[in-house]
């Protein structure tokens, strides 16, 4: 298995949460994409077309395949591009505009604003380890930070004086994003007072979160970090850390953000990636509108 198919296998465990059986799923439909596509390896992919795609859905349906099960290998072809253009691997996603047949636009799962509060009141702020916990959750919910940027981040990117990070994407791609004065206060005490507890002598690395003993956090182990959190704040949602990302998106549009903007602070290439997250804000002005006005 390549690298990239690799790295594109755990996105889908640990950022997205999804199940094993779909993660298998996705992998034998790209493996089956690759073949027919007469590729030798999945790192190929970086080369196909749009055209190459929509070929390949009309040889599927030549096939008779039911239309859920092409909706599915779609799905897997969908999910791969969006991962590698959102990890700086391709510039454009030849998927990006092929229709996804009768199934209409799967749309992220966020939190609500009282849900994230509860969210980052779990940590218990009187241990280390709980301090951290609350000051990643804290500047992934101010950034939109993706979770492998958090868990790369360096001590030299962090400017607290002008209060703002340097979120560094795969791809050498690299954004300026501000840091909100909660989530600034955090980190600076974060940095001074609990982050020396858990470095290393035999250790020297310029990573700012930090499990005991100096050792760097894995994005396995902060799905483990959140998901814990999410079932003590009793939220029945499938936490990924992604969830944050997508909420930081979404409370900025519903709070008068314009999409230019939030494309920039998310990092995306392409606006039509950051639209996904209008369909969550009209879709809450819809049922907003369907509860309040007396003649919906």
């Amino acid at each position: 298995m390549t690298g990239r198919m690799q790295l594109f296998l755990e996105y889908l465990t640990v950022e997205l949460g999804l199940s094993a059986n779909t993660r298998q799923a996705y992998e034998r439909d790209l493996r089956l994409f690759c073949k027919t596509l007469g590729f030798k390896n999945s790192d190929a992919l970086v080369n196909v077309s749009r055209e190459q795609i929509t070929g390949y859905m009309t040889q599927l349906k030549e096939k008779g395949l039911a239309a859920a099960t092409i909706a599915r290998k779609l799905a897997a072809i969908k999910a791969f591009y969006r991962f590698m253009t959102a990890e700086g691997y391709m510039d454009a996603n030849p998927a990006e505009v092929v229709e996804a047949g009768t199934k209409g636009i799967k749309l992220p799962r966020v939190l609500s604003e009282d849900e994230v509060v509860r969210l980052l009141n779990q940590p218990d702020i009187t241990t280390a380890e709980g301090f951290r916990d609350r000051t990643m959750l804290e500047v992934l919910y101010a950034t939109g930070m993706r979770v492998s940027e958090l868990i790369n981040l360096t001590l030299e990117r962090v400017d607290l004086n002008m209060k703002y990070i340097i979120a560094f994407g795969k791809g050498s791609k690299e954004r300026i994003v501000p840091l909100g004065s909660v989530a600034a206060e955090f980190l600076q005490q974060y940095l001074e007072k609990v982050r020396p507890k858990l470095t290393h002598e035999d250790r020297n690395t310029n990573i700012v979160f930090l499990a005991f003993g100096g050792h760097e956090l894995t994005r396995q182990r902060f799905w483990q970090i959140i998901r814990a959190y999410g079932r003590k704040a009793n939220i029945n949602k499938a936490l990924t850390p992604h969830i944050l990302r997508h909420s930081f998106a979404t409370h900025l549009l519903d709070n008068g953000a314009d999409l230019r903007s939030v494309q920039e602070l998310l990092g995306h290439s392409d606006i039509s990636t950051t639209q996904i997250y209008t369909h969550l804000t009209n879709k809450r002005l819809r049922d907003i509108y369907a509860k309040a006005h007396p003649r919906a």
